[in-house]
């Protein structure tokens, strides 16, 4: 599974790269503008940071002004993915871009239908919204089920399944034994991933035997 961080924090973006453990980035108007800066150098930034996908959303909603935005943003790097919504309009866009070997990223997914419906405009992701789905009572995860069950009967399709609106570890490790093939992730959770109180514990004793022995490696 690869890990995208969900996020436009610059700094964040950069510690977490240097782990070694981000395949990409996502980003959405939202988060653009908590960063309080204009989105074509927060986007430029990011791109220079990870080697991965970098996906910047359009803000328009119509056909003509998501590809006009679409044209700008795809200028700004060579990784960024162009992510538009689930509308006619934006598979439609979807399906231009696509043809003219431009990444995309379709998000606000809640539906296995919805989610066919992007491969077959050339999606190279699909977001379905998991934490979303369950705040309203619906199980997320049997969405990333059935969108999975789907795509792999139509092995021509080649669209990733990038599980979006993350929550917990758990919506990670429930993704990855369904197959997904990417999570978008918020810091904080990324970082949750690394935490057990037996590694804590276990840690504590190797040190404490090591200080009592008295002993060195250098």
């Amino acid at each position: 599974m690869k890990f995208f961080v969900d996020t436009a924090d610059v700094a964040e973006i950069k510690q977490l790269a240097a782990s070694g453990l981000l395949d990409g980035v996502t980003t959405n108007p939202s988060l653009v503008a908590k960063s309080g800066r204009p989105m074509r150098e927060v986007i430029a930034e990011i791109c220079a940071l990870v080697r991965g996908p970098v996906s910047a959303e359009v803000a328009a909603t119509d056909y003509d002004g998501m590809l006009t935005e679409a044209h700008v943003l795809r200028e700004i790097a060579r990784n960024v993915t162009i992510k538009v919504p689930l509308t006619p309009d934006g598979l439609r866009a979807c399906r231009r871009l696509a043809d003219d070997g431009t990444m995309v990223n379709v998000t606000l997914c809640f539906s296995p239908a919805q989610a066919l419906l992007a491969a077959k405009a050339g999606a190279t992701f699909v977001s379905p919204f998991v934490g979303r789905l369950d705040d309203i009572g619906e199980h997320g995860m049997g969405l990333i089920a059935d969108i999975m069950t789907i795509f792999r009967q139509y092995p021509y399709l080649k669209t990733e399944v990038l599980v979006a609106s993350v929550r917990s570890p758990m919506h990670v490790v429930e993704a990855a034994k369904l197959g997904a093939h990417v999570a978008t992730l918020p810091p904080a959770v990324l970082r949750q991933l690394f935490n057990h109180p037996l590694t804590d514990k276990g840690l504590a004793a190797f040190l404490a035997d090591w200080k009592k022995a008295g002993l060195s490696i250098a």
